[in-house]
């Protein structure tokens, strides 16, 4: 597509996103706007003049605060008026809030009152009277105490009015307290100590977080008041602040206390659009154009380092000498002009970098995804779950030693303590992480403020940790300073304690280290095990207080504590072994050429790869087993190409009969030159090998081209043959297996994603391969964030690209490989086009309802072109919107019990007209039953008894006789829920839809998609006799299987 054609429509949707979130300022929004003002002024007016204000209004607060001499008579404002967002009229929904500054007046301070948190004391003495007052008035419905940006010794007062705005639902207002002119602006330098309780032994310490935080009120509306006029009669302006405003809400973690928001983005803005940034913006720019700039400034600008700095009026620059003062303290500078006041005081080194992180992050998604990344810089939600890698999660509730020093000293303690978690955890993991964010969101709504401080420790603080690589991430061995280092080998055991210990290296090196044994499938605990023995060490917490997000789903991946990835080394080498034996052969016609295994346990995607089957080895048995051998084995797909040659027949048929001669041959060869047990079928040929079945299956070249006739309900079509469908599963893995090689933590994130669609009985529905390509879509175009690197981070993405992804509008393209061109993306977009026209006149179902398209298969045919339908690809979002939810919700609040990390693999099963339970003890794969399903609703319909004949357990007495007479009791690739689905779908074509778990649940869900049953030849099933009548034939096609069969509610259809 030009780009040209792609500007355009970014154009168009910035336009129509603009129109949806600008405030139109109607009459209908400004009078009542102006009627709640006009309230809150005359309820100001309303108190007396002269009135005392003593501490007993907030005795909690004055108290932690540390405030004394703090009684003054109340004075009314010198001004009340509107400022903010309102005033530049650049309010962006649906946060539309109303800032209302409230200055007061210079005789309720005493000159002095800058000293020792009197001025905090007093500001929210003059709030307590106000509010007191507002809340006498008809016109406010209430009012209730917040902080100005989440600093809990600045107060201030929410207004709910009582009139409702119907354009803007949620409007409030806050008043804010301002005090030009109240200070000497010298008293509040940087350098100054105005705390005279801290101090460094008799040294007083300076404080700049205090100072700038009494600065900030002096200098708000002189400030406010420079930026308004910058935007003012600047409609472009206007709305790329506007846009900017929707960027940063959609990045929880950026648009917070200690970095942005709206009156630091006009801040920026203003800059680089004046003198002191460069004119950088300029009237000939549009709004996104003036976007771009500014995204890229936060990004790239190497201006921040040495500060952002507004030049005074006629001033071209700043002296350095000045500028060194004013940054010394702050990891971020932002200079006003007026009084040497740093916007960005409370900002951390953390936060400024996350910042950058996602500006450029959106740049790249303007550059490299469709429509100039509309859609991941405007509408993809990045909150704290799905930003980062790994989470921690402390519970602080009630520890008093945060606090014990006071509540405020130069910063308030939840700041400090912040710093603190953040230096521990940052000298824990090195350079394992490329970022650690720390966030303590303790202000809570509906604060009591006369309560005091001691209530803000019940939020959780939250840690988040993006990994930098992997190879670091999971590190087992991290090297200290060298023994002949004492200084640095001391601090170095002072820090890690008992995990310290003297080792020598390979190259001779003897060195301080610490080391995190664990097996292979246990890397990603690495930094768990790190963060959780710090925490503990350095901050006596209990280990149940900490709770670090990285292993609460491993539970639906393990064999009891063991994770049968374990087992693919093994496997590998058997198919290694297998593959060399296979090219040995010189007793066939034509040699082996190439070998190629198929199966997802190759590509480490297998939910369950196998384990090594000890029936299953050339030679001997170990009958002292102490596990219980299976009796099934479930053989992987391997397909092999033989040398070229003119003889193959021409005819589709005759080529497969001659494919059967070659695998008989090759399994003849196989076990007289090896002594290798084969069993031939008329498709394939299964070899036993090292504990493994491999099921061959040969490709022929001259097959790809060729399509069968198909006839059925009325129609021709025409499907691949066996060689063009083995040839995609070919491409497929090949694919897969290098994105597998690039990424280690996408095998688990697979596992996870296939585990959530069977436990939700989505098998029939949703085709493994079609689960890895939305899983591969996250690594190969991970924007607006980085890929993934935890399984439970790729897990919560899986789930929003299932539940939030335009599958009606728009195709899903997973180029792996970088591959495809601009044709191939124009040939994609036909093909999607087509489809959708096909079927415009019954857009209920559309075919393929899931378009997803590779190089390999650009018209999304090989995995979802029959499934999921669109009924079930509906219900499918369903499910996934609400397990992210829920998954979001666990890692912010969840609680320490395993049951609700459970919830997000327990599927309801109230949601089908009916059910039938399976005897769980004949389940091929008992142990991958994740929870034993019961109902205690409906009606009973069946209930059978367990088969005699099937037992998925081969008894230690029945391990009795010859090897090959043990393997005759081998069931290769047998599977009695599979068994069941195909007779059930046999038996009621098109009248049933059946949901199974096919990974290892003992439940399967029924839903009625007709009313007529074609194959019984009845007529429309209306009466519950009917229903149930089917539910009892359901009972005798599964007999031996079926454990029971509850009715749970007739269906709602039509014919």
């Amino acid at each position: 597509m030009a780009s040209g054609s792609l500007t355009d429509q970014m154009d168009l949707k910035v336009r129509e996103l603009l129109n949806e979130v600008q405030l139109s300022y109607s009459p209908g929004f400004t009078k009542p706007v102006d009627y709640t003002v006009s309230a809150i002024k005359e309820a100001i007016d309303k108190i007396p003049e002269g009135l005392l204000v003593t501490a007993d209004l907030a005795p909690g607060f004055v108290r932690d605060i540390g405030a004394d001499k703090v009684d003054f008579k109340f004075k009314k404002p010198v001004a009340v008026q509107i400022g903010g967002s309102y005033s530049m009229l650049c309010i962006a929904k649906p946060n539309v809030n109303l800032d209302v500054f409230v200055r007061m007046p210079k005789d309720c301070f005493h000159e002095k009152d800058y000293l020792n948190y009197r001025y905090h004391a007093k500001r929210c003495l003059y709030l307590c009277i106000i509010k007191k007052y507002l809340e006498l008035s008809p016109l406010i419905e209430r009012v209730e105490w917040s902080t100005f940006q989440n600093e809990a010794r600045k107060p201030i007062l929410v207004v709910h009015p009582a009139t409702r705005i119907v354009e803007s639902p949620g409007f409030l207002l806050k008043i804010i307290p301002t005090a030009t002119s109240i200070f000497n602006i010298s008293k509040l330098r940087l350098e100054r100590n105005n705390i005279h309780s801290l101090k460094e032994g008799p040294v007083l310490q300076a404080t700049p977080k205090y100072n700038s935080s009494i600065l900030e009120d002096l200098v708000l509306e002189d400030n406010s008041e420079f930026i308004k006029r910058t935007f003012l009669g600047w409609k472009e302006l206007r709305e790329a602040l506007i846009l900017l405003k929707v960027w940063a809400r959609q990045r929880g973690s950026i648009y917070c206390y200690d970095c942005l928001n709206g009156f630091l983005l006009s801040v920026i803005m203003v800059y680089l659009a004046t003198k002191s940034g460069g004119n950088r913006i300029n009237n000939s720019m549009n709004a996104m154009h003036i976007f771009r700039v500014t995204m890229d400034f936060i990004a790239t600008s190497k201006i921040w380092d040495s500060g952002l700095y507004f030049l005074p009026q006629g001033e071209r620059s700043k002296s350095k000498e000045d500028s060194g003062k004013t940054l010394a303290p702050f990891p971020v500078i932002i200079c006003d002009s007026f009084a040497g006041f740093n916007f960005a005081f409370r900002w951390t080194r953390s936060s400024f970098l996350e910042l950058r992180d996602e500006a450029s992050l959106s740049l790249i998604s303007a550059d490299k995804c469709r429509d100039n990344g509309f859609y991941e810089i405007f509408m993809t939600k990045i909150d704290l779950p799905a930003k980062h890698d790994y989470y921690i999660r402390l519970n602080l509730k009630g520890k008093n030693e945060i606090y014990a020093p006071g509540f405020c000293l130069d910063d308030e303690c939840w700041r400090l303590y912040e710093e603190k978690i953040l230096n521990l955890i940052h000298q824990g993991l090195n350079d394992r992480a490329k970022l650690i964010r720390v966030m303590w969101r303790n202000t809570t709504p509906g604060w009591i403020l006369e309560d005091g401080f001691s209530v803000f420790d019940r939020e959780p603080l939250l840690v988040g940790i993006s990994v930098s690589t992997l190879e670091k991430a999971f590190r087992v061995v991290d090297i200290g300073p060298n023994a002949d280092n004492k200084y640095e080998a001391l601090i170095f055991r002072k820090f890690w304690g008992p995990r310290a210990e003297l080792r020598r290296f390979k190259d001779g090196k003897i060195a301080e280290s610490t080391v995190w044994e664990c097996e292979q499938w246990e890397r990603h605990l690495i930094i768990k095990r790190i963060s959780e023995h710090v925490l503990v060490e350095h901050l006596s917490l209990p280990r149940e207080n900490i709770t670090i997000i990285v292993d609460q789903l491993d539970f639906s991946l393990l064999y009891g504590t063991e994770d049968p990835i374990a087992f693919s080394a093994s496997l590998l080498e058997a198919f290694e072994l297998l593959s060399k034996r296979l090219r040995l052969l010189k007793d066939i016609p034509l040699r082996v050429s190439s070998v190629q295994p198929l199966d997802s346990a190759f590509r480490f995607t297998a939910v369950f790869p196998p384990e090594p089957h000890p029936l299953a080895f050339e030679k001997g048995i170990n009958r002292s087993l102490k596990k219980l051998t299976s009796s099934c084995i479930q053989p992987l797909e391997v397909v092999i190409q033989l040398e070229g040659s003119g003889n193959w027949p021409m005819d589709d048929a005759a080529i497969e009969k001659t494919k059967s001669a070659f695998l008989l041959k090759i399994g003849e060869s196989l076990q007289d030159k090896w002594g290798m047990t084969c069993n031939a079928s008329e498709d394939d040929m299964v070899v036993f090998t090292s504990g493994y079945a491999f099921r061959l299956k040969i490709l022929h070249e001259r097959g790809l081209s060729l399509l069968k006739r198909q006839i059925g309900n009325n129609q021709v079509k025409w499907i691949p043959s066996r060689d063009r469908i083995l040839f995609i599963h070919g491409q497929h893995a090949s694919m897969i297996n290098g994105l597998q090689g690039r990424y280690p933590i996408y095998g688990p994130v697979v596992r996870l994603a296939k585990r959530w669609i069977a436990a939700h009985l989505f098998s029939s529905s949703l085709a493994e391969e079609a689960i890895e390509l939305l899983v591969a879509y996250l690594f190969v175009k991970p924007s607006p964030f980085h890929a993934p690197c935890s399984r439970i981070t790729g897990f919560l993405r899986f789930l929003r690209l299932l539940s939030d992804y335009d599958w009606d509008f728009s195709a899903l393209i997973i180029d792996i490989n970088n591959d495809f061109t601009v044709d191939d993306e124009k040939e994609v977009n036909e093909n999607f086009m087509s489809t959708r026209k096909a079927n415009e006149e019954n857009m209920q179902n559309i075919s393929p309802a899931m378009f997803l398209a590779t190089t390999y298969d650009k018209a999304s045919e090989a995995w979802t072109r029959s499934s999921p339908t669109s009924s079930e690809l509906r219900r499918l979002v369903a499910y996934a919107k609400s397990s992210a939810n829920l998954l979001a919700k666990l890692i912010l609040h969840g609680q320490l019990d395993s049951y609700s990390w459970e919830c997000l693999l327990r599927t309801p099963l109230n949601n089908y007209n009916a059910v039938v339970l399976l005897h769980r003890d004949r389940l091929p794969y008992p142990r991958r039953l994740l929870f034993p399903s019961e109902l205690n609703q409906g009606r009973h319909v069946v209930r059978g008894k367990p088969s005699k004949i099937f037992h998925p357990l081969i008894l230690h007495g029945d391990m009795k006789g010859s090897l090959e007479e043990l393997k005759c009791k081998l069931l290769v690739d047998f599977d009695p829920l599979r068994c069941f689905i195909r007779d059930l779908e046999r038996e009621f074509p098109n009248v049933l839809k059946v949901w199974h778990d096919s990974v290892g649940g003992d439940a399967v869900g029924l839903t009625w998609e007709k009313l007529l049953s074609k194959k019984r030849g009845r007529e429309a099933v209306t009466e519950e006799d009917d229903l149930l009548d089917v539910l009892r034939t359901v009972g005798e096609v599964g007999k031996g299987f079926v454990r029971s069969i509850y009715f749970l509610k007739a269906p709602r259809l039509s014919n």
